[in-house]
């Protein structure tokens, strides 16, 4: 049963982030008649989302009594203000990191974008060693430099992006600081919800539904400050179709730190690495994200196995 679970988790959180990227890339490019939808809305519904469906785990685990999950929840949250205002810090970089994904994939294209966000494994290993005391092996510190080459890579123009003009270099350079920033945000806020997980023993759940609640608060202000003039003008819903459902869901699942510390949990220390390598769209010709070759870089995700089997070890 254990097996089938690992498998089962493997596939799930592969199918959530591939999906999410590629048809988040295609709804911020799609041209339609309308408004377009505005990404600050879809990050507050997501977060909407991920507290519901938290709080339909912790009724699960509660053997599905309403009085048990009142008490725990009163008892968890309510009675424990100084740790819930514990993960208003992390709630705040994620609801900021969540923004900036869509700017990103609004301005790059989901190959350079899925590759270049993979940085966020070194931010979150150097993160790891000065706040968690991790130590890690010279092939580990290695695959990191080979992964920091392989996003240089990736940049570095190419002939045919030199001759298209679908993105101007200014909006590529918006794109690259934008996925960037997320990644020491990602980094940043992963070890440190990592930190207060370790330190306390309420469930991931909980959690979840603590960094939702701040995540939605920190995401009505962004929504008020920056398109609170679209909003009042179009609503709060305007440019919503079925793919911008389809989008929010995904992100309210593979953007939950509790969805996927239970995931990796489930997974070898070599299966979750190969999850890595096949979270990477190949960027085929009939995609029309890039019409070249496969760039070396993508041989960066060959390294990073290797580095976790040594990882195993420890």
């Amino acid at each position: 049963m254990s097996a089938n679970l690992k498998y089962v988790s493997l596939g799930i959180l592969v199918f959530q982030t591939t999906s999410l990227v590629l048809t988040m890339r295609y709804s911020r490019t799609l041209k339609e008649e309308g408004p377009r939808y505005l990404s600050s809305t879809a990050v507050v519904v997501a977060e909407l989302l991920k507290i519901m469906a938290c709080i339909l785990l912790v009724y699960k685990d509660s053997k599905c009594s309403l009085r048990a999950l009142n008490r725990v929840l009163h008892d968890e949250i309510l009675n424990k203000p100084m740790e819930t205002l514990k993960l208003a810090i992390p709630s705040g970089i994620y609801t900021l990191q969540n923004n900036l994904l869509y700017v990103a994939l609004s301005n790059l294209d989901a190959a350079t974008y899925q590759v270049t966000y993979q940085l966020k494994i070194l931010t979150t290993a150097l993160f790891s060693v000065s706040m968690l005391s991790k130590k890690l092996g010279v092939y580990q510190w290695l695959s990191l430099v080979i992964l920091m080459t392989g996003v240089a890579f990736v940049q570095w123009p190419s002939d045919s992006q030199l001759d298209s003009k679908e993105l101007s270099a200014g909006s590529q350079f918006v794109g690259l600081m934008a996925v960037l920033t997320a990644c020491f945000s990602s980094g940043f806020a992963g070890v440190y919800f990592e930190k207060i997980l370790k330190e306390t023993k309420q469930s991931v759940w909980i959690r979840n539904i603590q960094l939702g609640f701040f995540g939605s608060i920190f995401g009505l202000m962004g929504v008020y400050i920056y398109d609170g003039e679209l909003v009042s003008k179009n609503g709060f819903f305007q440019g919503y179709n079925r793919l911008t459902w389809i989008v929010v869901v995904l992100q309210s699942l593979t953007l939950s730190p509790g969805w996927s510390a239970v995931a990796r949990s489930r997974l070898t220390a070599t299966s979750h690495s190969l999850v890595q390598g096949i979270l990477l769209p190949q960027p085929l010709s009939s995609w029309n994200y890039r019409h070249e070759p496969l760039h070396p870089a993508y041989t960066v995700y060959i390294f990073k196995d290797c580095s976790n089997r040594y990882k195993c070890k420890k």
